[in-house]
């Protein structure tokens, strides 16, 4: 009895690899010159992913030009720094604006002195090391 249970084991194994190897070579692989064409036409039409972005490919985004001509922004630009419209050069934070507007409350020897007093009592922070940390 056991050896007709092994046997039919034995077949239904058999059975499957060849089907699994039929069902493969049905579907031929894919030649080099195949995949290169492929990629190609996918890299024409935007869909294939930016390298190092990882995830689903984006698609492409809809290409919309200027709405403008370039002499029609020129002439905006010029009407607008006669009327003194156009921001200042640089920072354009509202804060930097009216920071510039005020007048000094010290004059430059008291900042120099203030300075100094700071750097003595090593209050100073090093260049490029961020803001002073509140005293306690």
């Amino acid at each position: 009895m056991s050896s007709k249970l092994i046997l039919v084991a034995a077949l239904a194994t058999a059975a499957t690899l060849c089907w699994e190897s039929a069902t493969a070579q049905a579907s031929s692989p894919v030649t080099r010159e195949q995949r290169k064409a492929e990629t190609a036409a996918a890299n024409k039409a935007g869909k294939l992913t930016p390298a190092g972005e990882g995830g689903a490919p984006a698609a492409a985004p809809a290409a919309t030009g200027p709405t403008k001509t370039r002499q029609q922004r020129k002439t905006e630009t010029l009407a607008a720094r006669k009327a003194g419209a156009l921001a200042p050069a640089g920072s354009t934070q509202k804060a930097d604006v009216a920071d510039q507007a005020r007048p000094p409350t010290q004059t430059r020897q008291q900042r120099k002195a203030a300075t100094i007093e700071a750097k003595k009592k090593g209050e100073l922070v090093p260049a490029g090391q961020g803001s002073p940390t509140p005293s306690k």
